[in-house]
């Protein structure tokens, strides 16, 4: 009996201990804990899905839609209990479906498929391959991801490999796919809270079969999202831009905006500057779903709001017309017998930008060769192989020499500054002997040995003398040159709504930067006179040429170039914000001086070098032709323009590269004269585009 009491007592405490146990493990639980352990159950059970908001529209000037949406559909990836065997082949079983399809998929692992090797390109020459490269494992490094720069990419792979389980089984291709779409999700932090976007605007088909299989492809959903429609394919494709999706260094720079890893973002173009008015404000959608994946109730939803719409300067009908002239003219001139250049750089590239010189509205500006964005990734490959660079934006980028462009400018600062008269007359006589050491000829003396005798400012310019020039430069200098330049915005930014070059104006300083040899980094009075009739290390953007016409043709009145009208509200058609036209310098110039230049551009289209393009036209136009040298192949072919004479309206650049003569890239002008007068002028044939210049006066050719 003692001892069964004993047993009994023993009983009873171990039944109070566990009971205690099990309190206190239920306080633990639901008070001291409960909070923590209610949020996790929350989380596995509950997802707020993002409802993206529709991103704004890009419209022309008459508010013709150049860039909208269009809704697709897009596949998710929730990351649920799944261990990594069982989601490595959900993910294997959804590529099939998707490639099957034709369907693009996001993963931008830098490495390429067996046999491995780094995808960085530095397509620019700038270093970007390196400091992507760089970006890189730095982000890798802040996900705990154990790769360093010191590995191949076939060590990286293999960790990878290792890091994620995939089955050695897989053929190589699974692999790298397997492994490409793990790191792109661990990297935009997928978990069961937090979803992946693996693919958008996936064809129908993809839907059905993806729906069809939902029981064995666990985690994965089908779900309706906005994709960027381009309304005039191939329309203003360096204009407009293209979106994307967010990478590690955007993200760094717009996570406190609200940005997550799977979020598009302007990549280029207008889409990249207006990125904060296009986007709009994601809406949330709240599922509460069941340990298998089953949605079973849906929460309270917050709508989203879609982004404002950008109203551009551009006009669209007269974009298309640019585009056209281009591409024609400059097939013209490569496909004409005799003008195949010299070391086989034909003609193939170029650009064009209208201007209005009331206001700096861009009205039209298109670069050759273009490309169609709705191919963006089909083409991808071929587009970045290509030499002549289809996506290079020439208008804002691409820097040339002026050639004889350039001298109503050094007109002007002669007259202006009184290194020179109106009525002043300078002969030429062939070859400029100022200097021993330097006597470069008028092109004129060069091609026929030929001068062009006895010449004023207005005939100056009419001819191209560059004997005159040569003398007026030399009075000037190149600091006097280098102020004019900047006045008339050449070689400076001209705040256009897109990523620009700023150019340069040749000078003693840009010289010794450029200059590889220090023996001739210093400057020479031959540096001065090559300045004066636009050769030399001066080099501008299309952009800067066409602003720089309108300047003179307004009257000195320089302004801001515009590419955005206006913002406006895609919810009630409401201004956001108006961009109105910005002075950005006045240049004081005497009537006479203006005059008298003016007068000299306009001999140049009804006499000079213009006029075989211009013959027998409908409005008077004032421009000036220019023949640039560069390294190799054909002289570069320039034309500045502006139209009506009497009261100009918009002013035109065109620049053709390996365009032999200034004449042929008189040709674009007169057909953007055309459409935007409504001339219907029979256009000149650029087809009989002749390879050398011509004896009345072509402009600033060296040899």
């Amino acid at each position: 009996m003692p001892n069964s009491k004993i047993r009994f007592v023993i009983l009873k405490i171990m039944i109070v201990i566990m009971f205690a146990a099990i309190v206190w493990k239920l306080f633990d639980l639901q008070i001291i804990k409960g909070e923590q352990y209610d949020e996790i159950a929350n989380d596995r059970l509950t997802t707020n899905v993002a409802e993206k908001a529709p991103r704004g529209e890009i419209l022309d000037r008459y508010g013709t839609r150049l860039v909208s949406n269009k809704v697709g559909y897009s596949v998710i990836i929730q990351k649920t209990d799944m261990k990594n065997e069982e989601f490595n082949n959900v993910l294997k079983e959804l590529i099939g479906i998707l490639y099957a399809n034709n369907s693009e998929y996001y993963d931008d692992l830098p490495i390429s498929f067996a046999p491995y090797s780094y995808a960085f390109e530095d397509t620019d020459g700038d270093g970007s391959a390196e400091n992507e490269r760089d970006e890189w494992f730095k982000q890798s490094d802040e996900h705990d991801v154990d790769i360093d720069p010191s590995m191949s990419a076939r060590d990286v792979m293999a960790v990878l490999k290792e890091r994620y389980e995939i089955d050695p089984t897989y053929s190589e291709d699974e692999q790298r796919r397997i492994a490409g779409i793990r790191y792109a999700a661990e990297i935009s932090g997928l978990s069961s809270t937090t979803l992946f976007t693996l693919a958008e605007d996936i064809p129908v088909e993809a839907v059905m079969q993806i729906k069809e299989r939902q029981q064995e492809l666990r985690g994965v959903s089908v779900i309706n999202d906005y994709v960027r429609q381009y309304d005039m394919p191939g329309l203003a494709t360096h204009i407009l831009g293209r979106v994307g999706r967010i990478d590690a260094a955007e993200y760094e720079r717009n996570k406190d905006l609200g940005y997550g890893y799977n979020d598009i973002i302007g990549k280029e173009g207008i889409e990249q500057w207006g990125e904060q008015y296009l986007r709009g404000v994601e809406g949330t959608t709240g599922t509460t779903k069941d340990i298998n994946g089953k949605e079973v109730t849906v929460l309270e939803d917050t709508d989203p709001i879609p982004g404002d719409y950008l109203v551009l300067t551009i006009d669209s009908d007269l974009q298309r017309v640019v585009e056209n002239s281009l591409e024609k003219t400059i097939n013209n001139i490569r496909n004409s017998s005799g003008v195949k250049a010299k070391d086989g750089a034909d003609c193939n590239a170029g650009a064009a930008v209208v201007i209005d010189v009331k206001t700096g509205d861009a009205l039209a500006m298109a670069s050759y060769p273009t490309y169609d964005m709705t191919r963006y990734y089909d083409d991808y490959n071929e587009l970045i192989q290509n030499d002549a660079n289809p996506m290079w934006n020439r208008t804002v980028n691409g820097l040339y020499s002026p050639g004889s462009t350039f001298k109503p400018l050094v007109a002007i600062a002669a007259l202006e500054t009184g290194n020179l008269s109106i009525d002043e007359t300078i002969v030429d006589e062939g070859v400029y002997k100022a200097y021993k050491d330097y006597q470069p000829a008028c092109w004129i003396w060069n091609e026929y040995r030929l001068t062009h005798g006895r010449q004023n400012v207005t005939a100056a310019l009419e001819n191209s003398c560059n004997y005159f020039f040569y003398e007026v430069g030399n009075r000037l200098g190149i600091n006097t040159l280098d102020k004019y330049a900047a006045k008339f915005g050449l070689g400076e930014s001209t705040g256009i709504e897109l990523a620009e070059r700023s150019g340069n104006m040749a000078s003693p300083e840009y010289k010794k930067q450029v200059e590889t040899n220090i023996t001739s980094r210093d400057w020479f009075d031959g540096d001065t006179l090559q300045a004066a009739i636009g050769q030399s290390y001066s080099l501008f953007t299309p952009v800067q040429l066409a602003n720089y016409a309108a300047t003179i043709a307004n009257g000195g009145t320089r302004y801001k170039v515009n590419l955005v009208k206006s913002v406006r509200s895609s919810v009630d058609g409401s201004t956001v914000k108006e961009f109105k036209p910005e002075i950005v310098e006045n240049i004081n110039m005497d009537e006479d001086v203006l005059n008298a230049v003016k007068q000299g551009m306009k001999r140049v289209v009804d006499e000079g070098s213009a006029a075989e393009a211009f013959a027998n036209y409908g409005i008077q136009v004032g421009g000036k032709t220019g023949t640039a040298q560069v390294g190799d192949g054909s002289n570069n072919a320039v034309f500045i323009a502006y139209a009506p004479f009497e009261d100009p309206q918009i002013a035109v650049s065109v620049v053709l590269e390996h365009g032999v003569r200034g004449t042929n890239a008189a040709q674009v002008a007169r057909d953007i004269f055309d459409a935007y007068f409504n001339l219907n002028a029979t256009p000149q044939p650029t087809a009989e585009a002749s390879p050398s210049p011509q004896p009345q006066n072509d402009t600033g050719l060296l040899r």
